[in-house]
Protein backbone atom coordinates (compact mmCIF):
# COMPACT_ATOMS: atom_id res chain seq x y z
CA UNK A 1 0.00 0.00 0.00
CA UNK A 2 1.24 3.76 -0.86
CA UNK A 3 1.41 5.55 1.71
CA UNK A 4 -0.18 8.64 1.28
CA UNK A 5 1.81 10.86 3.50
CA UNK A 6 4.98 10.58 1.35
CA UNK A 7 2.66 11.58 -1.72
CA UNK A 8 3.13 15.36 -3.21
CA UNK A 9 0.27 17.37 -1.86
CA UNK A 10 -2.11 18.54 -4.90
CA UNK A 11 -3.81 21.62 -5.03
CA UNK A 12 -6.79 22.81 -7.55
CA UNK A 13 -5.88 26.00 -8.90
CA UNK A 14 -8.73 28.05 -9.97
CA UNK A 15 -8.28 32.13 -11.36
CA UNK A 16 -11.03 34.15 -12.09
CA UNK A 17 -11.40 34.70 -15.71
CA UNK A 18 -9.89 38.02 -15.60
CA UNK A 19 -6.33 38.86 -17.16
CA UNK A 20 -5.67 40.83 -13.79
CA UNK A 21 -6.51 37.72 -11.51
CA UNK A 22 -4.92 34.91 -14.05
CA UNK A 23 -1.64 36.82 -13.87
CA UNK A 24 -0.93 36.72 -10.18
CA UNK A 25 -2.74 32.77 -10.25
CA UNK A 26 -0.08 31.93 -12.26
CA UNK A 27 2.36 33.52 -10.58
CA UNK A 28 0.88 31.52 -7.70
CA UNK A 29 0.99 28.32 -9.22
CA UNK A 30 4.93 28.54 -10.15
CA UNK A 31 5.63 29.45 -6.40
CA UNK A 32 3.61 26.24 -4.72
CA UNK A 33 5.12 24.05 -7.41
CA UNK A 34 8.74 25.15 -6.83
CA UNK A 35 7.85 24.44 -3.01
CA UNK A 36 6.89 20.91 -3.71
CA UNK A 37 3.21 20.90 -4.62
CA UNK A 38 1.74 19.36 -7.79
CA UNK A 39 -0.66 21.58 -9.18
CA UNK A 40 -3.69 21.46 -11.58
CA UNK A 41 -4.71 25.03 -13.15
CA UNK A 42 -8.01 25.25 -14.68
CA UNK A 43 -8.70 28.41 -17.41
CA UNK A 44 -11.84 28.78 -19.03
CA UNK A 45 -12.13 27.96 -22.51
CA UNK A 46 -12.33 31.67 -23.32
CA UNK A 47 -9.68 32.33 -21.75
CA UNK A 48 -7.92 30.29 -23.03
CA UNK A 49 -8.86 30.93 -26.83
CA UNK A 50 -8.00 34.44 -26.36
CA UNK A 51 -4.70 33.56 -25.39
CA UNK A 52 -3.98 31.34 -27.98
CA UNK A 53 -5.04 33.82 -30.70
CA UNK A 54 -3.09 36.32 -29.41
CA UNK A 55 -0.16 34.34 -29.44
CA UNK A 56 -0.50 31.88 -32.45
CA UNK A 57 2.73 30.07 -31.95
CA UNK A 58 2.07 29.09 -28.34
CA UNK A 59 1.72 26.19 -26.96
CA UNK A 60 -2.12 24.19 -25.91
CA UNK A 61 -0.91 24.09 -22.98
CA UNK A 62 0.50 27.62 -21.23
CA UNK A 63 2.57 25.29 -18.09
CA UNK A 64 4.82 23.43 -21.24
CA UNK A 65 8.31 25.59 -20.66
CA UNK A 66 7.77 25.83 -16.80
CA UNK A 67 6.84 21.64 -16.67
CA UNK A 68 10.23 21.58 -18.27
CA UNK A 69 12.00 23.27 -15.65
CA UNK A 70 10.77 20.12 -13.41
CA UNK A 71 7.70 21.70 -11.75
CA UNK A 72 4.56 19.56 -11.68
CA UNK A 73 1.86 22.15 -12.80
CA UNK A 74 -1.11 20.50 -15.36
CA UNK A 75 -3.65 22.15 -16.97
CA UNK A 76 -6.83 21.87 -18.02
CA UNK A 77 -9.05 24.15 -19.44
CA UNK A 78 -13.72 24.03 -18.46
CA UNK A 79 -16.54 26.51 -20.34
CA UNK A 80 -17.68 29.48 -18.43
CA UNK A 81 -20.88 29.24 -19.46
CA UNK A 82 -20.83 31.30 -22.61
CA UNK A 83 -20.01 30.42 -26.34
CA UNK A 84 -16.16 31.09 -26.70
CA UNK A 85 -17.20 33.65 -29.31
CA UNK A 86 -19.43 35.67 -27.05
CA UNK A 87 -18.00 39.12 -26.64
CA UNK A 88 -17.52 39.18 -22.66
CA UNK A 89 -16.47 42.97 -22.88
CA UNK A 90 -19.08 44.27 -24.39
CA UNK A 91 -21.52 42.14 -22.33
CA UNK A 92 -20.34 42.65 -18.90
CA UNK A 93 -22.96 41.89 -16.41
CA UNK A 94 -23.70 38.90 -18.91
CA UNK A 95 -20.53 37.21 -18.61
CA UNK A 96 -20.55 38.00 -14.62
CA UNK A 97 -24.17 36.78 -14.79
CA UNK A 98 -22.56 33.26 -16.44
CA UNK A 99 -19.75 33.26 -13.26
CA UNK A 100 -22.33 33.81 -11.03
CA UNK A 101 -25.03 31.41 -11.43
CA UNK A 102 -23.47 28.62 -14.69
CA UNK A 103 -19.63 28.13 -14.01
CA UNK A 104 -20.11 26.53 -10.54
CA UNK A 105 -20.88 23.63 -11.90
CA UNK A 106 -18.08 23.04 -14.94
CA UNK A 107 -15.60 23.50 -11.82
CA UNK A 108 -17.96 20.98 -10.10
CA UNK A 109 -17.38 18.09 -12.50
CA UNK A 110 -13.40 18.90 -13.77
CA UNK A 111 -13.32 18.86 -9.75
CA UNK A 112 -14.89 15.59 -9.02
CA UNK A 113 -13.07 13.91 -12.51
CA UNK A 114 -9.43 15.16 -10.90
CA UNK A 115 -10.31 13.65 -7.48
CA UNK A 116 -11.64 10.49 -8.48
CA UNK A 117 -8.41 9.97 -10.74
CA UNK A 118 -5.91 11.04 -8.38
CA UNK A 119 -6.07 10.26 -4.73
CA UNK A 120 -2.91 12.77 -3.77
CA UNK A 121 -5.72 15.59 -4.13
CA UNK A 122 -5.75 17.91 -0.97
CA UNK A 123 -6.90 21.87 -1.43
CA UNK A 124 -8.96 23.94 -3.96
CA UNK A 125 -7.60 27.06 -4.42
CA UNK A 126 -9.59 29.65 -5.42
CA UNK A 127 -10.22 33.53 -6.14
CA UNK A 128 -12.52 35.00 -3.76
CA UNK A 129 -14.80 36.69 -5.80
CA UNK A 130 -15.97 33.07 -6.78
CA UNK A 131 -19.15 32.17 -4.96
CA UNK A 132 -18.85 28.60 -4.77
CA UNK A 133 -15.04 27.58 -3.77
CA UNK A 134 -15.97 26.69 -0.14
CA UNK A 135 -19.00 24.05 -1.16
CA UNK A 136 -17.14 22.61 -3.72
CA UNK A 137 -14.24 21.68 -1.26
CA UNK A 138 -16.75 20.85 1.31
CA UNK A 139 -18.50 18.48 -1.08
CA UNK A 140 -14.58 17.00 -2.45
CA UNK A 141 -13.49 16.68 0.88
CA UNK A 142 -10.83 19.18 0.51
CA UNK A 143 -9.56 22.28 1.96
CA UNK A 144 -10.62 25.62 1.09
CA UNK A 145 -7.99 28.26 0.24
CA UNK A 146 -9.06 31.64 -1.00
CA UNK A 147 -7.11 33.60 -3.07
CA UNK A 148 -7.23 37.45 -2.53
CA UNK A 149 -5.61 39.22 -5.84
CA UNK A 150 -5.95 43.07 -4.65
CA UNK A 151 -4.80 45.23 -1.44
CA UNK A 152 -6.10 43.87 1.92
CA UNK A 153 -7.90 47.23 2.66
CA UNK A 154 -9.64 46.12 -0.39
CA UNK A 155 -10.53 42.67 1.02
CA UNK A 156 -11.42 44.44 4.74
CA UNK A 157 -14.07 46.75 2.90
CA UNK A 158 -15.96 44.04 1.66
CA UNK A 159 -15.09 42.04 4.66
CA UNK A 160 -17.30 44.62 6.71
CA UNK A 161 -19.88 45.36 4.60
CA UNK A 162 -22.33 44.55 7.19
CA UNK A 163 -20.35 47.41 9.67
CA UNK A 164 -20.99 49.74 6.56
CA UNK A 165 -24.74 49.42 6.49
CA UNK A 166 -25.23 49.43 9.67
CA UNK A 167 -23.91 52.84 10.14
CA UNK A 168 -25.23 53.80 6.80
CA UNK A 169 -22.22 54.38 4.98
CA UNK A 170 -23.66 51.64 2.27
CA UNK A 171 -26.66 49.92 0.79
CA UNK A 172 -29.11 52.77 1.87
CA UNK A 173 -30.70 55.25 -0.37
CA UNK A 174 -29.11 58.67 1.34
CA UNK A 175 -25.51 56.93 2.59
CA UNK A 176 -23.67 59.26 5.19
CA UNK A 177 -21.09 61.01 3.39
CA UNK A 178 -18.71 61.37 6.26
CA UNK A 179 -15.19 59.55 7.07
CA UNK A 180 -15.72 55.85 8.45
CA UNK A 181 -13.56 55.13 11.30
CA UNK A 182 -15.06 51.86 12.69
CA UNK A 183 -13.69 49.13 10.63
CA UNK A 184 -10.62 47.26 12.77
CA UNK A 185 -7.21 48.35 11.40
CA UNK A 186 -8.53 50.54 8.82
CA UNK A 187 -7.71 54.49 9.13
CA UNK A 188 -10.36 56.66 8.89
CA UNK A 189 -11.39 56.67 5.21
CA UNK A 190 -13.50 58.66 2.88
CA UNK A 191 -16.66 57.10 1.32
CA UNK A 192 -15.39 58.09 -2.37
CA UNK A 193 -12.65 55.96 -1.37
CA UNK A 194 -14.32 52.70 -1.00
CA UNK A 195 -14.96 50.61 -3.82
CA UNK A 196 -17.19 51.71 -6.92
CA UNK A 197 -19.48 49.08 -5.83
CA UNK A 198 -19.29 50.42 -2.46
CA UNK A 199 -20.03 53.64 -3.36
CA UNK A 200 -23.35 52.61 -5.32
CA UNK A 201 -27.03 53.08 -4.09
CA UNK A 202 -28.49 50.10 -6.21
CA UNK A 203 -27.18 47.38 -4.72
CA UNK A 204 -28.98 44.72 -6.56
CA UNK A 205 -26.62 44.37 -9.41
CA UNK A 206 -25.14 40.96 -10.74
CA UNK A 207 -21.52 42.53 -9.48
CA UNK A 208 -23.40 42.94 -6.09
CA UNK A 209 -24.38 39.43 -5.64
CA UNK A 210 -21.25 38.16 -6.79
CA UNK A 211 -19.40 40.26 -4.00
CA UNK A 212 -22.08 39.55 -1.23
CA UNK A 213 -21.78 35.66 -1.99
CA UNK A 214 -18.40 35.59 -1.99
CA UNK A 215 -17.11 37.34 1.04
CA UNK A 216 -19.96 35.08 2.81
CA UNK A 217 -18.38 31.95 1.04
CA UNK A 218 -14.99 33.40 2.21
CA UNK A 219 -15.67 32.92 5.74
CA UNK A 220 -15.83 29.27 5.53
CA UNK A 221 -11.66 29.16 3.81
CA UNK A 222 -9.86 27.29 5.70
CA UNK A 223 -6.37 29.50 4.78
CA UNK A 224 -6.45 33.32 2.80
CA UNK A 225 -3.66 33.94 0.96
CA UNK A 226 -2.87 37.83 -0.34
CA UNK A 227 -0.84 39.52 -3.51
CA UNK A 228 0.02 42.26 -0.91
CA UNK A 229 3.23 43.47 1.41
CA UNK A 230 2.49 43.03 4.95
CA UNK A 231 4.65 46.01 5.76
CA UNK A 232 2.89 48.33 3.46
CA UNK A 233 -0.97 47.23 4.71
CA UNK A 234 0.60 46.48 8.17
CA UNK A 235 -2.54 47.78 10.40
CA UNK A 236 -5.24 46.31 8.21
CA UNK A 237 -3.98 43.00 7.71
CA UNK A 238 -2.82 42.57 11.49
CA UNK A 239 -6.79 42.91 12.27
CA UNK A 240 -7.22 40.27 9.35
CA UNK A 241 -4.71 37.95 11.06
CA UNK A 242 -6.48 38.47 13.78
CA UNK A 243 -9.78 37.10 12.96
CA UNK A 244 -8.18 34.17 10.22
CA UNK A 245 -5.22 32.77 9.11
CA UNK A 246 -4.17 35.60 6.47
CA UNK A 247 -1.08 35.27 4.73
CA UNK A 248 0.46 38.56 2.81
CA UNK A 249 3.00 36.94 0.51
CA UNK A 250 3.36 39.73 -2.40
CA UNK A 251 4.21 41.07 -4.83
CA UNK A 252 3.78 37.97 -6.95
CA UNK A 253 5.92 38.10 -10.14
CA UNK A 254 7.59 35.94 -12.27
CA UNK A 255 11.35 34.90 -11.39
CA UNK A 256 13.54 37.99 -13.20
CA UNK A 257 10.40 40.23 -13.18
CA UNK A 258 10.39 40.59 -17.47
CA UNK A 259 9.18 38.15 -18.74
CA UNK A 260 6.61 35.01 -17.32
CA UNK A 261 7.35 31.47 -19.23
CA UNK A 262 3.43 31.28 -19.58
CA UNK A 263 1.23 32.74 -21.75
CA UNK A 264 -1.23 35.48 -19.83
CA UNK A 265 -1.38 37.97 -22.73
CA UNK A 266 -4.85 38.47 -24.48
CA UNK A 267 -3.70 40.44 -27.42
CA UNK A 268 -1.07 40.07 -29.67
CA UNK A 269 2.00 42.26 -27.70
CA UNK A 270 3.46 45.33 -29.81
CA UNK A 271 7.45 45.66 -29.13
CA UNK A 272 8.29 49.24 -28.24
CA UNK A 273 11.80 48.89 -26.98
CA UNK A 274 13.42 50.31 -30.29
CA UNK A 275 11.58 53.18 -30.22
CA UNK A 276 11.98 53.59 -26.16
CA UNK A 277 15.81 53.39 -26.91
CA UNK A 278 16.14 56.83 -28.93
CA UNK A 279 14.29 58.55 -25.84
CA UNK A 280 16.58 60.24 -23.10
CA UNK A 281 16.34 59.06 -19.51
CA UNK A 282 12.70 59.26 -17.51
CA UNK A 283 11.22 61.54 -20.61
CA UNK A 284 8.37 59.40 -21.52
CA UNK A 285 5.08 58.58 -19.80
CA UNK A 286 3.63 55.52 -20.22
CA UNK A 287 -0.21 55.48 -20.38
CA UNK A 288 -2.46 51.99 -19.93
CA UNK A 289 -5.96 51.61 -18.41
CA UNK A 290 -5.75 47.87 -18.32
CA UNK A 291 -7.08 44.89 -19.77
CA UNK A 292 -10.94 45.39 -18.71
CA UNK A 293 -11.78 49.03 -17.59
CA UNK A 294 -13.21 51.28 -19.74
CA UNK A 295 -12.80 55.26 -20.51
CA UNK A 296 -15.89 57.02 -21.74
CA UNK A 297 -14.78 58.60 -25.21
CA UNK A 298 -15.57 62.29 -23.63
CA UNK A 299 -12.74 61.23 -21.28
CA UNK A 300 -10.29 59.70 -23.96
CA UNK A 301 -11.12 63.15 -25.81
CA UNK A 302 -9.57 65.21 -23.11
CA UNK A 303 -6.78 63.01 -21.86
CA UNK A 304 -5.57 62.79 -25.84
CA UNK A 305 -5.76 66.47 -25.94
CA UNK A 306 -4.10 66.78 -23.00
CA UNK A 307 -1.26 64.61 -24.20
CA UNK A 308 -1.21 66.41 -27.02
CA UNK A 309 -1.09 69.72 -24.79
CA UNK A 310 1.63 68.55 -22.54
CA UNK A 311 4.22 68.11 -25.21
CA UNK A 312 5.53 65.18 -22.97
CA UNK A 313 6.61 61.94 -24.99
CA UNK A 314 4.51 59.25 -24.72
CA UNK A 315 3.25 55.40 -25.18
CA UNK A 316 -0.16 54.95 -25.12
CA UNK A 317 -1.54 50.96 -24.74
CA UNK A 318 -5.24 51.63 -26.16
CA UNK A 319 -7.05 48.30 -26.43
CA UNK A 320 -9.29 48.25 -29.50
CA UNK A 321 -12.10 47.97 -26.82
CA UNK A 322 -10.80 50.83 -24.65
CA UNK A 323 -14.60 52.27 -25.16
CA UNK A 324 -16.66 50.05 -26.57
CA UNK A 325 -15.61 47.01 -28.77
CA UNK A 326 -18.81 48.69 -31.12
CA UNK A 327 -16.34 51.80 -31.31
CA UNK A 328 -13.08 51.17 -33.66
CA UNK A 329 -12.23 54.53 -33.49
CA UNK A 330 -12.05 56.45 -29.83
CA UNK A 331 -9.10 59.12 -30.42
CA UNK A 332 -10.14 62.08 -31.56
CA UNK A 333 -9.94 63.33 -35.49
CA UNK A 334 -6.15 64.57 -36.45
CA UNK A 335 -5.08 63.35 -32.72
CA UNK A 336 -2.57 60.75 -33.93
CA UNK A 337 -1.07 62.76 -36.44
CA UNK A 338 -0.54 65.57 -34.25
CA UNK A 339 1.78 63.50 -31.76
CA UNK A 340 3.09 61.43 -34.35
CA UNK A 341 6.52 63.11 -33.23
CA UNK A 342 6.57 62.04 -29.97
CA UNK A 343 3.90 59.43 -29.47
CA UNK A 344 4.14 55.42 -30.09
CA UNK A 345 0.29 54.28 -29.95
CA UNK A 346 -0.43 50.39 -29.14
CA UNK A 347 -3.31 48.05 -29.19
CA UNK A 348 -1.10 46.19 -26.05
CA UNK A 349 2.32 45.55 -24.91
CA UNK A 350 4.16 43.12 -22.30
CA UNK A 351 3.95 45.98 -19.51
CA UNK A 352 6.90 44.43 -17.58
CA UNK A 353 9.18 44.87 -20.12
CA UNK A 354 8.00 48.27 -20.85
CA UNK A 355 8.23 49.64 -16.96
CA UNK A 356 11.66 49.41 -16.49
CA UNK A 357 12.74 50.61 -19.57
CA UNK A 358 15.15 54.01 -18.45
CA UNK A 359 12.88 56.05 -21.09
CA UNK A 360 9.77 55.51 -18.73
CA UNK A 361 9.80 58.67 -16.53
CA UNK A 362 5.99 57.97 -15.26
CA UNK A 363 2.92 55.91 -15.72
CA UNK A 364 -0.52 57.10 -16.36
CA UNK A 365 -2.60 54.28 -15.22
CA UNK A 366 -6.20 53.45 -13.70
CA UNK A 367 -4.69 52.01 -10.77
CA UNK A 368 -5.08 48.01 -11.75
CA UNK A 369 -3.41 46.35 -8.23
CA UNK A 370 -1.10 44.82 -10.87
CA UNK A 371 0.10 48.14 -12.48
CA UNK A 372 0.77 49.59 -9.59
CA UNK A 373 3.28 46.73 -7.92
CA UNK A 374 4.60 46.32 -11.10
CA UNK A 375 5.57 50.52 -11.42
CA UNK A 376 6.74 50.49 -7.54
CA UNK A 377 9.23 47.78 -8.64
CA UNK A 378 10.11 49.98 -11.48
CA UNK A 379 10.47 52.80 -9.40
CA UNK A 380 8.23 54.65 -11.90
CA UNK A 381 5.51 57.45 -10.28
CA UNK A 382 2.27 57.54 -11.37
CA UNK A 383 -0.34 59.31 -12.44
CA UNK A 384 -3.88 57.87 -11.28
CA UNK A 385 -7.08 57.85 -13.22
CA UNK A 386 -9.37 55.16 -11.14
CA UNK A 387 -12.18 53.63 -13.29
CA UNK A 388 -13.94 50.90 -11.38
CA UNK A 389 -13.99 48.84 -8.89
CA UNK A 390 -10.77 48.25 -6.23
CA UNK A 391 -8.80 50.68 -8.34
CA UNK A 392 -10.95 53.97 -6.25
CA UNK A 393 -9.39 52.88 -2.73
CA UNK A 394 -5.86 51.53 -4.49
CA UNK A 395 -5.81 55.18 -6.11
CA UNK A 396 -6.03 56.30 -2.10
CA UNK A 397 -2.97 54.23 -0.80
CA UNK A 398 -0.95 55.64 -3.84
CA UNK A 399 -1.15 59.36 -3.53
CA UNK A 400 -3.00 59.41 0.22
CA UNK A 401 -0.63 57.02 2.29
CA UNK A 402 2.60 56.32 0.17
CA UNK A 403 2.55 59.03 -2.01
CA UNK A 404 4.10 57.62 -4.56
CA UNK A 405 1.81 59.15 -7.21
CA UNK A 406 -0.30 61.57 -8.01
CA UNK A 407 -4.36 62.13 -9.33
CA UNK A 408 -5.04 63.00 -12.67
CA UNK A 409 -7.79 65.00 -12.31
CA UNK A 410 -10.08 65.90 -9.54
CA UNK A 411 -12.48 62.92 -10.08
CA UNK A 412 -15.58 65.05 -11.30
CA UNK A 413 -14.67 65.20 -14.63
CA UNK A 414 -11.27 64.73 -16.78
CA UNK A 415 -10.20 68.12 -18.79
CA UNK A 416 -7.19 68.39 -20.82
CA UNK A 417 -5.46 71.48 -19.16
CA UNK A 418 -5.75 69.29 -15.82
CA UNK A 419 -4.38 66.18 -17.97
CA UNK A 420 -1.77 68.52 -19.14
CA UNK A 421 -0.72 70.32 -16.03
CA UNK A 422 -0.32 67.19 -13.86
CA UNK A 423 1.75 65.23 -16.64
CA UNK A 424 3.72 68.30 -16.61
CA UNK A 425 4.42 68.26 -12.76
CA UNK A 426 4.88 64.79 -12.30
CA UNK A 427 8.05 65.24 -15.26
CA UNK A 428 9.86 68.33 -13.62
CA UNK A 429 10.46 70.12 -10.92
CA UNK A 430 9.77 69.76 -7.07
CA UNK A 431 6.98 67.20 -7.26
CA UNK A 432 8.07 64.82 -9.45
CA UNK A 433 11.51 64.65 -7.68
CA UNK A 434 9.61 64.05 -4.47
CA UNK A 435 7.57 60.80 -5.82
CA UNK A 436 10.76 59.75 -7.59
CA UNK A 437 12.54 59.54 -3.65
CA UNK A 438 9.76 58.13 -2.18
CA UNK A 439 8.86 55.32 -4.80
CA UNK A 440 12.26 54.33 -4.06
CA UNK A 441 11.97 53.65 -0.65
CA UNK A 442 8.80 51.42 -1.07
CA UNK A 443 10.53 49.60 -3.89
CA UNK A 444 12.84 48.90 -1.15
CA UNK A 445 10.00 47.67 1.07
CA UNK A 446 8.72 45.37 -1.61
CA UNK A 447 12.62 43.96 -1.92
CA UNK A 448 12.67 43.36 1.54
CA UNK A 449 9.71 41.44 1.39
CA UNK A 450 10.57 39.17 -1.15
CA UNK A 451 14.40 38.45 0.37
CA UNK A 452 15.07 35.59 2.10
CA UNK A 453 13.74 36.17 5.78
CA UNK A 454 11.53 38.90 4.32
CA UNK A 455 7.70 39.11 5.45
CA UNK A 456 6.43 37.92 2.36
CA UNK A 457 8.89 35.06 2.44
CA UNK A 458 8.20 34.13 5.86
CA UNK A 459 4.41 34.22 5.05
CA UNK A 460 4.64 31.67 2.29
CA UNK A 461 6.96 29.28 3.99
CA UNK A 462 4.20 29.87 7.53
CA UNK A 463 1.08 29.60 4.91
CA UNK A 464 2.56 25.98 3.65
CA UNK A 465 3.70 24.89 6.55
CA UNK A 466 -0.22 25.49 8.56
CA UNK A 467 -1.45 23.99 4.85
CA UNK A 468 0.51 20.80 4.97
CA UNK A 469 -0.04 20.46 9.07
CA UNK A 470 -4.02 20.59 8.18
CA UNK A 471 -3.33 17.96 5.16
CA UNK A 472 -1.92 15.73 7.83
CA UNK A 473 -5.00 16.48 10.04
CA UNK A 474 -7.12 15.77 7.35
CA UNK A 475 -5.29 12.41 6.12
CA UNK A 476 -7.50 10.18 8.75
CA UNK A 477 -10.54 11.41 7.10
CA UNK A 478 -11.67 9.39 4.32
CA UNK A 479 -12.38 11.51 0.93
CA UNK A 480 -16.14 11.08 0.53
CA UNK A 481 -16.38 11.52 -3.03
CA UNK A 482 -13.67 8.92 -3.64
CA UNK A 483 -15.56 6.74 -0.89
CA UNK A 484 -18.99 7.14 -2.55
CA UNK A 485 -17.72 6.03 -6.14
CA UNK A 486 -15.38 2.75 -5.09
Amino acid sequence: MVDQTSKKPHAILVPYPLQGHVIPSVHLAIKLASQGFTITFINTHAFHHQISKAQPNSESDIFTKVRESGLDIRYATISDGLPVGFDRSLNHDQYMAALLHVFSAHVDEVVGQIVKSDDSVRCLIADTFFVWPSKIAKKFGLLYVSFWTEPALVFSLYYHMDLLRINGHFGCQDCREDIIDYIPGVKAIEPMDMTSYLQEAETTSVCHQIIFNAFNDTRSADFVVCNSVQELEVETLSALQAEMPYYAIGPLFPNGFTKSFVATSLWSESDCTQWLDEKPRGSVLYVSFGSYAHVTKKDLAQIANGLSLSKVSFVWVLRADIVSSDDAHPLPDGFEEEVADRAMIIPWCCQREVLPHHAIGGFLTHCGWNSILESIWCQVPLLCLPLLTDQFTNRKLVVDDWKVGINLSDRKFVTKEEVSSNINSLFSGKLGNELRTKIKEVKKTLENALSPGGSSEKNMAQFITDLKNKISDKMGQPNKSICNDS
